[in-house]
């Protein structure tokens, strides 16, 4: 079968243009993607407080800063655990939002090839419900016998004080190609899971399939995928490096005593973080685009329904 790499990069771009309601998931879609420490000198100063030698005053008020903060931290411990639980909820918030993205993107993206007129963001949202705990699982689960394989070799190289790294970084050469090749298993299953209709497993079977069966037209899409997806994200960061770098450099040039250039910084980040969420968001709706499509281009035809308000396929989801 002859893959055409320029109309699945065109017809995804139509998409992701057209359906513009898609750019929320795109957005949603970018949540899963995705210290320091004092210095235990001691005071050497005068009796005003002021240290002997050449020391910049700058680095004097940090360390009684740090100090000072210590002090503050552990009376107000209780700030930290509230803050520690306010974290774990955006982890579970990010998750399940990002994992909603990755299905309301697929859905889309199926129903616009079917030949929708028109999507819904509540209809994409609510039917990309059955689908969340067999995407979600499947990276979970995926990730955990990852994590469990890595462990041993983690724990090698630490007893032998970073010896064993060395012993084994043939494998870890190995295992780099090894994980791109897994997440691009994932993210073909995620499209047979949601239009296949179909459990967990059976979308890894399908995926990896897919892979093993297209290994040429799925690398070269991963490949072009990825440069166009690292060309747009630098795009979206000079501005942000363009602000960053003037910040740091008027702040440190006041020694620290100026919180004006951080302010302003500050005001210019925000203002310019709704651009960076919506470019972002258009560059993960064309990337979730393509995937779909060449998952629907190297698969057996399947029906798709062209109501916005219909399953993907007519077959109960599974388990």
């Amino acid at each position: 079968m002859k893959f055409d790499f320029g109309e699945v990069l065109n017809r995804a771009w139509q998409i992701t243009w057209k359906y513009k309601v898609l750019w929320i998931f795109g957005i949603l879609s970018g949540c899963g993607r995705g210290g320091g420490s004092g210095s235990g000198s001691s005071n050497s100063g005068n009796e005003n407080g002021n240290w002997d030698g050449n020391t910049p005053s700058f680095f004097q008020d940090w360390e009684r800063g740090i100090e000072q903060a210590g002090v503050w931290m552990m009376d107000h411990w209780w700030i930290f655990i509230l803050i520690g639980l306010a974290f774990l909820v955006l982890i579970v918030l990010s998750i399940f939002l990002g994992n909603m993205g990755r299905i309301g993107l697929i859905r889309g993206t199926l129903q616009a090839e079917a030949g929708a007129e028109k999507l819904s963001f509540s209809e994409l949202f609510s039917g990309s419900l059955p689908y969340f705990w067999r995407v979600f699982g499947l990276s979970f689960i995926i990730g955990l016998i990852v994590f469990a394989v890595m462990i041993p070799f983690v724990l090698f190289g630490v007893f032998t004080a970073g010896v064993g790294f060395l012993c084994i970084l043939p494998l870890i050469c190995i295992l780099i190609p090894a994980s791109i090749v897994v997440g691009l298993v994932i993210e073909l299953a995620n499209v047979a899971i949601v239009r296949d209709n179909v459990g967990m497993w059976e979308g890894w079977q399908r995926g990896w399939d897919m892979a093993r069966n297209n290994l040429g037209p799925i690398l070269g899409m991963a490949v072009i995928l990825f440069v166009i997806g690292l060309g747009v994200s630098l795009v979206i960061a000079i501005p942000l490096l363009i602000v960053l770098f003037p910040t740091m450099i008027a702040f440190f040039a006041s020694n620290g005593q100026s919180m004006t250039p951080l302010i302003v910084g500050g005001l210019c980040f925000a203002a310019y973080l709704p651009v960076s969420l919506l470019a972002s968001g258009i560059l993960y709706t064309y990337i979730g685009s393509a995937w779909t499509l060449t998952y629907v281009r190297l698969s057996p035809a399947a029906t798709v329904p062209v109501e916005s308000n219909a399953p993907i396929l007519a077959d109960e989801p599974q388990a």
